[in-house]
């Protein structure tokens, strides 16, 4: 088993959709008339499958955030170049931190914009892509 992806309800599927390939995000296909509205499914590069699927449902108003969804993360390959690639496109992002000290990744924090929090990680030299039981022993 595996998750395959998250749906995020968005207010403005322009805005949205812009915000999202400007990260680097690409559109993968599109299923209109769905239940939920129209999707957008979209992935990464060098990702073979869609991770995010944007739902849109001009009917259902604003999007409310809750308290549902924390956060979504991004793992990139430099923090660094992400960033500045970002502020070229006119993203702001948080200064980048090391909330587990000097051993552990390098982050950042960006909001799209419905309010999504999303959560850029640089892994250190030699981590796994992706957390595993290694990281808590």
């Amino acid at each position: 088993m595996r998750t395959v992806h998250v749906g995020l309800r968005v207010s403005d599927l322009d805005r949205s959709l812009a915000f999202y390939t400007a990260v680097g995000y690409t559109v993968v296909g599109t299923v209109e008339g769905a239940a939920f509205g129209s999707l957008i499914m979209l992935r990464l590069p060098g990702d073979d499958f869609v991770t995010i699927e944007l739902v849109h449902d001009p009917a259902r108003g604003r999007v409310d955030l809750g308290t549902g969804i924390n956060h979504l993360v991004i793992q990139v390959e430099s923090l660094d170049a992400t960033l500045a690639d970002l502020a070229a496109k006119g993203i702001a992002a948080e200064p980048p931190g090391l909330p587990d000290g000097a051993t552990g990744p390098r982050t950042s924090w960006i909001t799209d914009p419905d309010g999504y929090q999303i959560e850029l990680v640089q892994w250190p030299a030699g981590h796994a892509d992706g957390i595993t039981e290694a990281d808590f022993a």
